[in-house]
């Protein structure tokens, strides 16, 4: 192999090498609130679960409220705790859209003497 090939080859690897690494860490940031996200966003981030169990997710959310941990999910059928320890570094645990909307407690009033 001539200078220039093996020049040339050290520069396609190169890129090639970075670019697998910029790809990754693109991957790798991607979070997902389970009680938020609708079962696309589920299927997209979370490893080991497709379209089917992100359904089951979404479903079981409905019927049963929001999650207070990422191991609530294992509840999910289908769903496992290796599936869960996966995906802790994708899983968000915030409040459901319906529970943020809610206004706090009014405020009590002063009982006052007539």
């Amino acid at each position: 192999m001539s200078f220039f090939n093996t020049r040339l080859l050290k520069i396609r690897f190169t890129t090639l090498l970075l670019s697998l690494l910029l790809a990754g860490t693109a991957l790798a940031t991607d979070k997902v609130n389970i009680n938020t996200a609708n079962a696309t966003e589920l299927d997209r981030v979370l490893l080991n679960v497709g379209p089917t169990k992100a359904e089951a997710i979404v479903a079981y959310r409905k019927q049963n409220g929001a999650f207070r941990s990422p191991e609530q999910l294992a509840m999910v059928k289908g769903i496992g705790l290796k599936t869960v320890e996966k995906n802790r570094d994708r899983i968000l645990v915030g409040a459901s859209p319906v529970h943020a909307a809610l206004p706090a407690k009014p405020a009590q009033r002063m009982a006052t003497k007539r």
